[in-house]
């Protein structure tokens, strides 16, 4: 990654508004675009809306619209040109060739701020294969300009030099990409089986709303925290005390946003496979957010189109110290179940946090009284594989174990005592100690 100076580089923000836009709604995208560039190190030199009910095939905004932003950017001498919608390749090149600047649309800027913030080997190489995939229908005659340029905004990473060969090499790379993530997947799916006995929670939400925050009070960590979007990038997982003999992990993840391309989702599908796995899923929202019950929608339609709408849920209202209106904390608290109301930059209420996720881990578990042939390796360690063993006694040549574990597990128990001889024996009593 080749960084540009540390001068912001200006821009001309585009947005349009459409049949299912209204101005005031692209105004508000708008707003989160402006974030999203100064994430990127851009500056905001102007905005221009347009209203059009269907994007132009070649120009997206209509050619007079951009003749007239062509005008705007030289009276303003911004070089830069930014979409708050996905362009296809050949309106990209329609409007560089007719402005005769850079032009990148939302999924480009994103792109950009990924290659900045990812540091581990396995957010890298997602990183540059959403890059390539991005780019790869973008490489053409008309983009060689951009190959004299060192760095700059949407060609970081491999856009500085993937620019300058074929297709094919460019296939070819991203092939290679490709089974780099299959070898991670299988080195994450050790990892998370040797974890597999552990109660996992993993936090969700909108980017910004304070996820970070919450896992360093909660776990005493040191994860990277800056106030922009997209500010971590990578999986963290760490360890949480509940009580003085519970421990579960915790999960953060990368944030969502409005308008996340789908295929940017994907490229973080491995990433995201920590989020499908964990027990819990703990979505924090920022309270303190103008919009916070948007952006709540917007996670959730995500976790819905990644599947996951049916796992068991937690809310987090963050940032409730920012909050004036204390009827807003109790219509919250009605609408949204289970939930619980923070402030971790404060640390207050984090207690809360634990005793909630600690309900809910035991609601559907089961106590189990199990006895079996003490020579039995085999039964003994499948007990330990799925179980938390509480207590242990000989009697004879039995043992007999008392376990928890959930349902689901202690289904599996009782089919795989049906294969074992009569000695073993399994009764059960419902509900945690």
């Amino acid at each position: 990654m080749i960084e540009t100076n540390s001068k912001k580089e200006g821009a001309i923000l585009v947005g349009v508004v459409d049949r299912e836009v209204t101005r005031w709604g692209v105004q508000d995208f708008l707003d989160e675009l402006r974030l999203l560039a100064d994430t990127a190190g851009i500056e905001e030199v102007h905005r221009v809306v347009q209203q059009k009910k269907t994007p132009d095939p070649a120009f997206f905004i209509g050619k007079g619209k951009a003749e007239s932003i062509a005008r705007m950017a030289d009276e303003l001498d911004v070089k830069l040109i930014i979409f708050d919608e996905d362009l296809t390749p050949a309106q990209t090149r329609n409007l560089e060739k007719l402005f005769d600047r850079k032009v990148i649309d939302r999924s480009g800027l994103i792109l950009d701020i990924f290659a900045r913030r990812a540091k581990s080997r396995e957010a890298r190489t997602q990183v540059e294969l959403a890059q390539l995939q991005y780019l790869l229908p973008r490489l053409t005659r008309q983009w060689t300009h951009l190959s004299r340029q060192v760095g700059g905004i949407g060609i970081r990473g491999p856009g500085e030099t993937q620019l300058e060969v074929d297709r094919r090499l460019v296939r070819k790379r991203i092939a290679h990409l490709e089974l780099d993530l299959q070898k991670i997947e299988k080195q994450r799916n050790l990892r998370r089986k040797r974890r597999n006995e552990m109660f996992t929670a993993a936090l969700v939400g909108y980017t910004n709303v304070g996820k970070s925050t919450l896992l360093n009070a909660l776990t005493d960590a040191e994860v990277f925290i800056e106030n922009r979007l997209f500010a971590t990038l990578d999986a963290t997982v760490r360890s949480m005390r509940l009580t003085s003999h519970e421990v579960i992990l915790l999960i953060d993840t990368v944030g969502f946003i409005r308008k996340l391309p789908h295929h940017l989702v994907a490229s973080f599908k491995s990433t995201l496979e920590e989020t499908r796995k964990a027990d819990l899923l703990i979505h924090v929202v920022d309270l303190s957010h103008p919009r916070f019950e948007e952006q709540i929608d917007t996670v959730n339609r995500v976790l819905h189109e990644m599947g996951l709408n049916g796992q068991k849920l937690l809310y987090v209202f963050n940032k409730i110290d920012a909050v004036e209106s204390p009827s807003l904390v109790n219509a919250m608290r009605e609408r949204y179940k289970p939930a619980v109301f923070v402030s971790a930059s404060r640390g207050l209420f984090l207690d809360d946090v634990k005793e909630k996720i600690r309900e809910i881990g035991h609601e559907d578990e089961e106590n189990l009284h199990i006895t079996l042939d003490a020579v039995d390796g085999e039964a003994l360690a499948r007990v330990y594989e799925l179980s938390e063993v509480l207590d242990k006694q000989f009697d004879d040549e039995q043992v007999c174990i008392q376990v928890r574990t959930t349902r689901e597990k202690a289904d599996i128990l009782r089919a795989f005592a049906k294969t074992r001889d009569a000695t073993v024996d399994i009764r059960s009593d419902s509900g945690a100690d």
